[in-house]
């Protein structure tokens, strides 16, 4: 099993990756394959028409990333709170991928905010980004607070009790994460999910 990590965030180094890359921990701790993809100095430029015209450059680009994605059995989307809202280059990924990548898969949205917002995120991620790939979030989600106090590798930076709560929460998210990646790999495999006639959401 394949779990695939969206770190959402622009900035380079961010909170939101250190998030990723602590939970990319716990699941090589579940023995569980991963794939960590940054947005860091968005490396996708914005979407244009192209993408759906057969484009060289634009194949050049996402071929490889269509690969990993389609490779994964469930995603993990850690999004950072921007003004209120999801960085625009996390909106603009989804934009650039189809239900053949993340089509019938679960994630888990885990929003990060610097002091004690980080629900905005949550409610716009499961409002629209799922629509035309099919994406599937789980009941689930973690909105990690206060981030700047908690999963720090030298534990003198940590808020003792937050991070002791944030860090088992996480581990049990993964859990149903990895349940809901079983369940659904199962539904794919045995129903008709990519039907030409019905390829977007309504």
């Amino acid at each position: 099993m394949k779990i695939g990590i969206i770190s959402g965030s622009h900035r380079n180094p961010s909170q939101s990756e250190k998030v990723a890359r602590h939970m990319q921990q716990r699941l090589q701790a579940l023995n569980l394959e991963s794939w960590l993809y940054l947005l860091a100095d968005n490396p996708l430029p914005l979407w244009d028409q192209a993408i759906w015209e057969n484009d060289a450059k634009w194949n050049a680009r996402l071929d490889p990333l269509k690969k990993q994605l389609a490779e994964c059995d469930g995603f993990i989307i850690v999004s950072p709170e921007w003004h209120g809202q999801v960085p625009a280059g996390l909106k603009n990924f989804f934009l650039m991928f189809s239900r053949f990548e993340l089509g019938h898969k679960p994630a888990l949205i885990t929003a990060v905010s610097s002091g004690d917002g980080g629900s905005y995120p949550v409610a716009e991620l499961r409002m629209s980004s799922y629509k035309n790939n099919r994406l599937c979030y789980i009941p689930e989600h973690l909105i990690l607070r206060n981030i700047e106090t908690i999963l720090n590798d030298n534990a003198a930076d940590n808020n003792a009790d937050a991070d002791a709560y944030f860090r088992e929460r996480i581990d049990w998210a993964l859990g149903i994460l990895q349940g809901y990646a079983v369940a659904l790999k199962n539904m794919r495999e045995s129903t008709e999910i990519f039907h030409d006639n019905f390829g977007n959401g309504m």
